[in-house]
């Protein structure tokens, strides 16, 4: 079983990307509660946005609310975080992880995960 990430990149302040979390063939991304963590130079690894399996309603930290948006493809067995108004605090390596949480930015919650991606903002 295996998560990818792909997408990350050095982006000046301002700019978006987007994120992808390509599920294996032996997981079905849409059963699962699809969370993406990030992780920066010496902190601990941070929940930022979270999609449900069910009814697909989402969940965001406030430091990325209304910038950030989770989304999924079922047909590609994908889910997507695109990242607007980049701001140097945002720069982490960021993962994806897959599970059935009840507290949805909990790391022990998630029993999948992907190898991460970097992220840099920076002028």
């Amino acid at each position: 079983v295996q998560l990818v990430e792909s997408g990350g990149g050095l982006v000046q302040p301002g700019d978006s990307l987007r994120l992808s979390c390509v599920g294996s063939s032996e997981i079905t991304l849409a059963y699962y509660g699809i969370c993406w963590f990030r992780q920066a130079p010496g902190k601990g690894r941070e929940g930022v946005s979270f999609i449900h399996p069910c009814d697909e309603s989402t969940k965001y930290a406030n430091s990325v609310k209304g910038r950030f948006t989770v989304s999924r493809d079922n047909a590609k067995n994908t889910v997507y975080l695109q990242m607007d108004s980049l701001r140097p605090e945002d720069t982490a390596v960021y993962y994806c992880a897959a599970g059935h949480p009840t507290m949805w930015a909990i790391m022990q919650e998630y029993d999948t995960w992907g190898q991460g991606t970097q992220v840099t903002v920076s002028s």
